[in-house]
């Protein structure tokens, strides 16, 4: 096998629509894209020591920008407190209820501005994870709190996308039963 070389003259010519294009089906914002790929080809820069030559320069790159990606939400989740459980007030429509993270992001919610209503919740959504059944609570900690990528859950669980979706959906619903039960009826 011939060992792959870097060309860093050529990255932005060669894959900057591909890595935009990657990245803005995971972001769904062409500015956010934009600086994670010069991200991207900042950190390649910077690491550009490092590369070995086992993998094509584009895949390498695609690396790079997979990380920075998760980095993005985990600085942004982090920003805001958010947690991505779906809490529902009614059951009449998917359309009803808040994201907890839009409750925990307003400044003027209650939930903001009480620490203490804030740890309890926080032990709420703990104790349903841990009710829900074992490889479910195991995807729904992967995908929404770890922020790993649908492909890396697949092949380290060895279970098809279709059914890491079925079981992050069947989590989040025995979430908002659980804490409705358990926090908001209470």
């Amino acid at each position: 096998m011939t060992a792959h070389q870097l060309n860093p003259n050529s990255w932005v010519d060669a894959y900057a629509d591909y890595l935009f294009n990657y990245a803005i089906g995971r972001v769904s914002d062409a500015e956010v894209a934009k600086d994670l790929v010069q991200e991207t080809f900042f950190a390649g820069l910077k690491s550009a020591k490092n590369y070995k030559g086992e993998a094509a320069e584009r895949t390498w790159l695609i690396a790079i920008l997979k990380r920075k990606v998760i980095d993005h939400y985990r600085k942004s989740n982090s920003k805001k407190g958010k947690a991505e459980v779906r809490m529902r007030y009614s059951s009449n429509t998917d359309s009803d209820g808040d994201w907890l993270e839009e409750q925990v992001a307003d400044p003027f919610s209650v939930l903001e501005n009480d620490t203490i209503e804030n740890e309890e919740l926080g032990l709420a959504i703990h104790d349903c994870i841990a009710k829900l059944p074992k490889k479910q609570a195991t995807v729904f900690k992967m995908k929404t709190i770890q922020g790993i990528s649908t492909e890396d859950i697949c092949k380290e669980l060895d279970i098809n996308p279709s059914n890491l979706w079925v079981m992050i959906h069947r989590a989040r619903t025995a979430l908002m039963g659980c804490l409705n039960k358990n926090w908001f009826d209470s």
